[in-house]
This record gives structure tokens, C-alpha cells and sequence, in this order.
């Protein structure tokens, strides 16, 4: 499947997330390349610390609800073991008042951690689209990638690329190069061209640099790639603790090992081992549900998601460049870290007190609903007179001409009171009317 980068993401909402994260991300690396430390790595690193802080009012939130949720489920399950053999329609509908009840008495919301994730899941969308195309949002690099697209396209418009005979260059092609099977020069060409040089291995731009003789060229008067005795541009943006972070720890492992580079093989190894061991922690970390029930089959498949996910990780950070991988372990030790402050906060915190607060906010909530209530039975009220006007009903007030006569004398006008009117008809209106009227005047 083709996918382009470079282009900035244009999804409904993911892609204004991206941008601005982008922003922030652009902004991360022209500090640290000003004071002298132009590395991509270092740029993730912080990008995810920011970006955690800002989530962190949420990320409070989903811990309190976690907490919370905790407390009030063994009331919920009693309720629903009180309800489990009714099946009527009057038993549901009290065991859900009751259960509101539970939900209202600890201050939540039965819908408030879905709210709580809708809202993070774009944003955690667009921030590994930034930390997977940063040539696409921080100018800098995609310029430097830019000289060399432009050089290869002004060559032979990536023919060599795509007819390589290298597996590892002509999979990326197939990948990413979308626009590289074009006849036609353009913009999408070169973005094209740079999302695939953006993710070629170290050793795959050096075949790339020896067959288009681009060890000279530079960017801002520096060497874009590395020439044997200068080291380039790339390379310094990628470093990250002797590790090139475009390469994935699958290729460096296994260059390492030919090379007999033990270092490198050593640190390749230790980012799935991490990415796979801080998910773990951050597992044991979350609230975990005291469900008595050990039958419970969505309790059975959360603790079966809670050990796939850091083999997932593992898994993935083994296959991705070793950026992906930074930024997996980075988030995890930043929300880890997070979340041993959050959840000492939040042990300390006074159930019975929140269920006093909350108990003021229901009956405040309460006496509003009444309010309203009344307002709505005065609007009925005079609704229903009015219907009764329009029928001609003679309601008991000053109208009457003859009220001294007995209700049993008086006119009624000529409509038909039968009990077989229509429910919610005038006639059927009238008729309530007419005996609320014949009771008050006995």
C-alpha cells in the first residue's frame, strides 16, 4: 500500500492536530538546534515530555475515574445481583435508577472515560504522525532532505531507486514512493522522493550517495551525508547514543553482528527489551477492576490485552526505526513517572468526603429538576385551559352567565365526551377537563 508523509496529513480533525503538534515540534528542535545540539532523538524526547504535560489535566481525570470506578463496583454488581432473575420491564428500569444513583453519589459519569479517550485518541494519532514524517513538519530537516531529492531528480528522476536491485531500497520505493511512477516532474515527486529517503537505512543512503556522487553536497555550508572523515548533517540530526535512529534495531542487530559491533548490537537489543518492559509497568500502574466475578469474560479479555500490548511493543519497536522506538519508551517512562505522582495524589484523597460533596451537588441538581418540572406542569396547566376555551368547555370561572345553577344543569356545548376519544386528542383533553371540573364543583 502507497502512503505519502511528506504532505502534511489532511484528515478530518487528525491533521489540524498534527499541524499544531508540529508546530511544537519545530519549535523543540530550532531551540536545541540553536544551542548546538541538533538531534532528532533528543527532539522526541522532549516533544513527548511536552506533550504528556499538556495531556495531564485528562490524563488526572482518567486516573480519578479509574479510582472511583474501583470504589463504587462492588455497590454496581450488588445492584445487578439484586436484578439478576428479574427480567421485566419495571426491574431494569430500577435497576438503572439505581445504578445512576451509584454513578451520581461518587461524582462520575458512566460515559466519562469514553469522552476522556475520544478526545486523546486523535491526539495520539496525530503526535506519531509527526514523530514518524519530522522531515514533514520541522523545515529544517525536510530542506536537507529536499537538496538531495532535488540532485537524485534533476539526475535521472529516481530511476536507479526504483530499479535498484536492492530489496531493502526497492521496498521502501513500493512503500512510500508513490509518486516516484510518474512520468510527470512535480511537488509530489519530490515530497515522494524525500519520504523515501527519510526512511532508508544508513547503509542504503550510502549506496544511494555513491551511485548519484552526492558526497559534496551541503546544506547551509554542511555536509548533508557523510564522506568517510566528515561526518554529515543526517547523520548528526540521527545519532542518538551511537544508534542511528532511521535505522530499525532489526538492521542495526544484524550489521552489528557482522560487523562484530557489540555496542551497537547491545543498545539495538535494549529498545524493544525497554519499549516492552516501561508498557508493563505502565500496565501495573493503572487501577486494576476488583471484580469478585472470575468468570467475567471482559475482566478475562483486559487482562489478556495487558500482556499482548507489551509484546505488541516489543514487537513493533523491533521492526520501526529506532526513532518509533525512542519515542514508544520515552512516552512510556514520561506517563509511568506521571502516574506514581497522580496516583499518591489520589490516594490520599477522602472518598467519604467526595460522596459528601457530591451528595450537595445531586440534591442542588435535584431541586433545579424540580423547578423545571413545576415550570413545565404551570405551562401544562395553562396549555390545557387553553384547549379547553377552544372547545367551548365551561370551566366553573366568572364566564359561566348561570353559576348559580347546579353542574348538572349547566351547557356544555355540543362536544362529544365519549371515553372512546383518541388519547392526546381535544376532545380527549376536554374530556379530563370536564371531570377535573364536575370533582371541584360537587
Amino acid at each position: 500500500m502507497n502512503v505519502i508523509l511528506l504532505t502534511k496529513d489532511d484528515t478530518f480533525i487528525i491533521g489540524w492536530v498534527a499541524r499544531l503538534l508540529g508546530l511544537i515540534m519545530e519549535g523543540i528542535f530550532n531551540i536545541i538546534d540553536f544551542i548546538g545540539i541538533p538531534n532528532i532523538g533528543l527532539a522526541i524526547i522532549l516533544f513527548t515530555l511536552v506533550v504528556n504535560l499538556l495531556l495531564l489535566p485528562l490524563t488526572i481525570k482518567q486516573q480519578k475515574f479509574s479510582k472511583l470506578s474501583n470504589k463504587m463496583q462492588p455497590e454496581i454488581q450488588a445492584i445487578q445481583e439484586k436484578y439478576k432473575n428479574k427480567k421485566d420491564n419495571e426491574s431494569a428500569i430500577a435497576q438503572n435508577q439505581e445504578i445512576q444513583a451509584i454513578y451520581a453519589k461518587y461524582g462520575v459519569s458512566a460515559s466519562g472515560s469514553c469522552v476522556q479517550l475520544l478526545i486523546q485518541m486523535p491526539i495520539l494519532l496525530a503526535l506519531y504522525r509527526v514523530i514518524y514524517a519530522v522531515p514533514a513538519y520541522v523545515s529544517k530537516i525536510g530542506n536537507t532532505f529536499r537538496v538531495l531529492a532535488d540532485q537524485i531528480i534533476t539526475k535521472d528522476a529516481a530511476a536507479f531507486l526504483k530499479d535498484s536491485g536492492i530489496d531493502t531500497i526497492s521496498n521502501t520505493v513500493k512503500m512510500y514512493g508513490k509518486y516516484l511512477n510518474t512520468e510527470e516532474i512535480s511537488e509530489k515527486t519530490v515530497n515522494s522522493l524525500i519520504d523515501v529517503l527519510n526512511k532508508l537505512s544508513s547503509s542504503d543512503l550510502a549506496t544511494i550517495s555513491e551511485h548519484y556522487d552526492l558526497a559534496n553536497l551541503t546544506f547551509n555550508g554542511q555536509l548533508i551525508l557523510s564522506n568517510g572523515t566528515t561526518r554529515g548533517l543526517l547523520d548528526i540530526y540521527n545519532n542518538f547514543l551511537g544508534l542511528n535512529i532511521a535505522n530499525s534495531p532489526q538492521h542495526i542487530i544484524l550489521n552489528a553482528y557482522y560487523m562484530r559491533q557489540w555496542g551497537l548490537l547491545i543498545g539495538a537489543i535494549m529498545i524493544p527489551v525497554l519499549a516492552a518492559l516501561t508498557q508493563l509497568i505502565n500496565v501495573k500502574l493503572m487501577p486494576q477492576p476488583e471484580n469478585k466475578n472470575s468468570d467475567n469474560s471482559m475482566a478475562s479479555s483486559m487482562k489478556m490485552m495487558n500482556m499482548i500490548m507489551p509484546i505488541f511493543s516489543a514487537w513493533l519497536c523491533f521492526t520501526l526505526p529506532s526513532g518509533m522506538g525512542l519515542y514508544w519508551i520515552a512516552s512510556a517512562v514520561v506517563r509511568t513517572i506521571l502516574m506514581i505522582i497522580i496516583n499518591r495524589q489520589l490516594d490520599k484523597m477522602s472518598f467519604e468526603e467526595i460522596i459528601k460533596k457530591n451528595s450537595v451537588k445531586s440534591a442542588k441538581k435535584m431541586e433545579k429538576i424540580q423547578k423545571r418540572q413545576e415550570i413545565m406542569n404551570t405551562y401544562a396547566n395553562m396549555n390545557t385551559k387553553n384547549i379547553a376555551n377552544k372547545a367551548g368547555i365551561n370551566t366553573g370561572s366568572a364566564e359561566n352567565t348561570d353559576s348559580k345553577k347546579p353542574v348538572s344543569d349547566k351547557k356544555t356545548t355540543n362536544v362529544n365526551y365519549s371515553s372512546k376519544s383518541k388519547p392526546g386528542s381535544i376532545a380527549a383533553k376536554a374530556n379530563m377537563v370536564k371531570e377535573y371540573n364536575e370533582k371541584n364543583n360537587k
